[in-house]
């Protein structure tokens, strides 16, 4: 009985000791992937525009909408994924119901984003058939 008792009192002292370590390591890898999916939104968002320009200076058309749209589209898949590992931290209902809110809104806005794109694609295929 007395080693059952020590067995679970070091049992318990390391799931504290974990515990600690997620709460101590997960948030910074929460803001790592939120910080790369920033990054990847503002590099596709000067990409576009760099692109933007180019089109109205040579008069060249370039598949801008297509760039800025697969750009916001994997940025906020970076974003949702720190959202899913903020679920690991999360303590009280409050927490879950918002981090709940922002999921489903970054996953609509996703959908959305890809709608616009795959429709962006099926149009510029539809100018460029009507070219030949």
């Amino acid at each position: 009985m007395l080693t059952l008792l020590l067995f679970s009192e070091a049992a318990t002292e390391n799931v504290a000791f974990f515990e600690r370590i997620v709460e101590f390591i997960v948030p910074e890898i929460i803001g790592i992937i939120e910080l790369m999916g920033i990054i990847v939104i503002v590099v596709g968002s000067v990409k576009s525009f760099y692109m933007y320009g180019r089109s109205l200076l040579k008069h060249v058309h370039y598949p801008i909408k297509l760039s800025l749209g697969n750009a916001l589209a994997l940025g906020l898949e970076f974003k949702m994924g720190a959202e899913i590992l903020k679920t690991v931290t999360i303590r009280t209902i409050n927490e879950i119901m918002i981090l709940g809110a922002i999921i489903v809104l970054r996953a609509l806005l996703s959908v959305l984003i890809h709608y616009e794109v795959k429709n962006e694609k099926e149009h510029n295929q539809d100018m460029v058939d009507m070219e030949f």
